[in-house]
């Protein structure tokens, strides 16, 4: 099951104190800026072509942003990220730590001041300061966030859902030092919101078990992810009293997660509860005694950035994604933002595992070839799906793509250079996705209890906390071996050029078909736990 979501995330540290706004600053004061510039990207594509706008946003409405910046040194951090995350480099596995990361690459003190100051000025509060830097959030009403950002907001209708949304007519404008150094305000539209998209049936327990989805990835009992974590992003809740069920069904033992709320939360407990408790319950079946923490934001832009963020500054090692949004339904902007956040992440040692879809070729829905992010970004390990049979021994029988499973091309990110040794014609020099796969049909789907009674589950939000749960599993022998964690996995994964996979050559997700090595239905396939992890080990 593949959730699709559209958020860029920055975790909330104490926010930098600021003295009293400058003089200069002072509303009604003259202003030292008296030329802006467009923050580019940073607005809806036809939104006068697929929606009516209907209205002002009332000027009284309160409404939070978040601002990110841009890296300082931001192509030393790209070669960093290259060479930490490489196995074949001297550099491999020596990550930095949050404080190195803003001393290297966060915004100098002096530049978040001449931020903080500017948007006090005109009239917004700001609430945080993310470690890095590189992320500002400040709320105000709809009035101040037009005046500070020189937009007009509007309430609009999408003509294809109905839903009402708000969004800014016009790309934000900052004064021009400012604008130089912000890549993306978030908040300013409401249109998108991510979700899963799984596939369910309401079959008691015939879903993979434990035993079968360990099993048919050959999971050893010695490793369990002991004193290992897993992060979840989640715009949902859940209730812990159906994950206790299911691990007291299946004598997992696990530890009860830990939930750490964003910006006050995803609200009350929705449709996407069945999703967040399968994440929960596929990360306790393969890695039982991981420690989970479920950070849950609100469905939003903003919420979305700041609980990414929240999740780096927690410096937790592995994350599970199953929430995302065809590439076309965001701003250039805003994946820009997120992609910044993963990157930051990568160059501290955190390895991400997003959902690919569920749409298979056609992510967006349009009748042409699409993929979703975030599985498509390049710091991002992008995960497919597949239908997995084991035998009666719960032993790995034979493995063939899903046709739901998404896959294809980027229309944003070029090929990155771990990439280009399996680079397709039909990839036109884009990214490609998925980069592996696991076990997401939903029929069987995998075996969860959710909202008071049992049901098998599938997509390919199954099959991202399955890849997690396997980084867990790793990290456990790393740390045994003396090693560093696995961290951004795609450089290691494409070196070990499909040993430790099972190579799945049979099956299609509509435009493309699985074929011998890298594809674009699966990826380089699923995983042979025992051997893959002895490969990455060296």
């Amino acid at each position: 099951m593949s959730s699709r979501l559209k958020l860029v995330g920055l975790v909330a540290v104490p926010a930098l104190l600021a003295a009293a706004v400058p003089a200069a600053y002072a509303v009604g004061a003259p202003q030292p800026h008296s030329t802006r510039a467009a923050i580019t990207g940073d607005v809806l594509k036809g939104l006068k072509q697929d929606a009516t706008r209907t209205g002002n946003v009332a000027t009284g409405k309160r409404i939070s942003v978040a601002i990110s910046l841009t890296a300082r040194n931001d192509k030393a951090l790209d070669t960093f990220v290259a060479k930490v995350s490489n196995p074949r480099s001297s550099s491999y596995g020596h990550y930095l730590t949050k404080r190195q990361f803003a001393a290297r690459f966060g915004r100098t003190d002096a530049e978040i001041k001449q931020l903080k100051d500017y948007l006090r000025a005109q009239g917004l509060t700001v609430t945080a300061v993310h470690s890095g830097n590189l992320l500002v959030d400040a709320n105000g009403t709809a009035a101040q966030l037009e005046k500070a950002f020189g937009t007009k907001l509007s309430t609009w209708k999408d003509a294809a859902s109905g839903r009402s949304f708000y969004a800014n007519d016009t790309a934000p404008t900052l004064p021009t030092t400012i604008a130089s150094l912000v890549s993306d305000v978030a908040g300013l539209n409401n249109r998108a919101q991510l979700h899963h998209q799984s596939a369910s049936t309401v079959a008691p327990r015939n879903g993979y078990t434990p035993a079968q989805l360990k099993g048919g990835y050959n999971v050893s009992g010695t490793y369990t992810g002991s004193g290992q974590k897993i992060a979840l992003i989640e715009f949902d809740g859940f209730q812990q009293s159906n994950i206790t069920k299911y691990d007291t069904n299946y004598s997992l033992g696990s530890p009860t997660p830990t939930v750490q709320k964003v910006d006050g939360g995803s609200g009350a407990l929705g449709d996407g509860q069945v999703e967040v408790e399968l994440d929960i319950e596929v990360l306790h079946a393969i890695a039982p005694k991981a420690n989970v923490t479920v950070f849950e934001g609100p469905n939003s832009d903003a919420g979305e950035v700041d609980t990414y963020q929240a999740i780096v500054d927690s410096g937790i090692p592995t994350t599970s994604i199953s929430w995302g949004a065809a590439e076309s339904a965001r701003t250039t902007s805003n994946i820009n933002a997120v992609d910044a956040v993963f990157k930051a992440g990568a160059a501290q040692g955190l390895g991400f595992y997003a959902a690919s879809g569920d749409s298979g070729s056609d992510d967006a829905g349009d009748g042409g070839t699409s993929v979703d992010y975030p599985a498509s970004d390049p710091y991002v390990t992008g995960v497919g799906g597949t239908k997995l049979t084991v035998t009666s021994a719960n032993a790995f029988s034979k493995e063939v793509a899903w046709s739901g499973g998404g896959g294809g091309k980027s229309s944003v990110f070029k090929i990155p250079s771990w990439q280009t040794a399996v680079q397709k014609s039909a990839g036109g020099g884009y990214r490609q996705v998925p980069d592996v796969s696991a076990h997401a049909n939903p029929s069987p789907g995998v075996s969860i209890y959710s909202q008071g009674s049992w049901s098998s589950v599938g997509g390919t939000s199954a099959a991202a906390p399955e890849w997690a749960a396997f980084a867990a599993l790793y990290n456990q022998q790393a740390a045994a071996a003396g090693k560093a964690n696995l961290g951004f996995a795609n450089p290691a994964l494409y070196t070990a050029s499909g040993t430790g996979f099972h190579d799945i050559t049979s099956g299609s997700n509509g435009a493309y078909s699985a074929a011998t090595g890298w594809d674009f239905t699966t990826g380089w396939g699923s995983y042979n736990a025992a051997t893959l992890a002895s490969k990455l080990l060296g």
